[in-house]
């Protein structure tokens, strides 16, 4: 079991990165700003919660601006350790499989807390919105499953 969490953190790191550096391509390929729903979901979430984040106006903007991320690296790495567990409780299955459940896994981890808060609504998005996020989704499942494939069938 140690193992499968380890593989699958490994695998998760590696494709939160692929997934980050296909949000990044597409920032600069169309001039599009940064989403802002990441640090949306940490305030809602810190006001539900009733957990105030702590400091002066701008030492909390940095704050949320640093723990926005940090949630997306913790369901990035999270989902990957659900597909590591799953690894090595006997669950195989091809490269396609594989990556369409890490994508599935990674698309709900990232957008379900957010839609759950309100701070976003899928119904709504546009085309381009979809692609926006679908796409880094994607690449997210095939390195999980690349790296994942690689650290575990051996």
């Amino acid at each position: 079991m140690t193992s499968g969490i380890l593989a699958g953190a490994a695998a998760g790191a590696a494709a939160t990165t692929a997934l980050n550096a296909v949000t990044y391509i597409d920032m600069v390929v169309r001039g599009r700003p940064v989403s802002s729903t990441p640090e949306d979901t940490i305030e809602t979430l810190s006001q539900k919660a009733g957990v105030p984040i702590p400091g002066d106006e701008q030492t909390r903007a940095n704050r949320v601006a640093g723990l926005g991320p940090l949630g997306g690296l913790a369901a990035g790495v999270g989902v990957g350790v659900a597909l590591g567990l799953a690894r090595s409780a006997g669950w195989r299955s091809g490269p396609v499989g594989t990556t369409l459940a890490a994508s599935a896994g990674a698309l709900m981890a990232g957008n379900g807390p957010m839609t759950v808060l309100g701070v976003t609504d899928p119904r709504t998005w546009s085309t381009a919105d979809w692609l926006s996020d679908v796409g880094p989704h994607v690449a997210y499942g095939a390195v999980a499953a690349y790296v994942l494939r690689g650290l575990t069938d051996r």
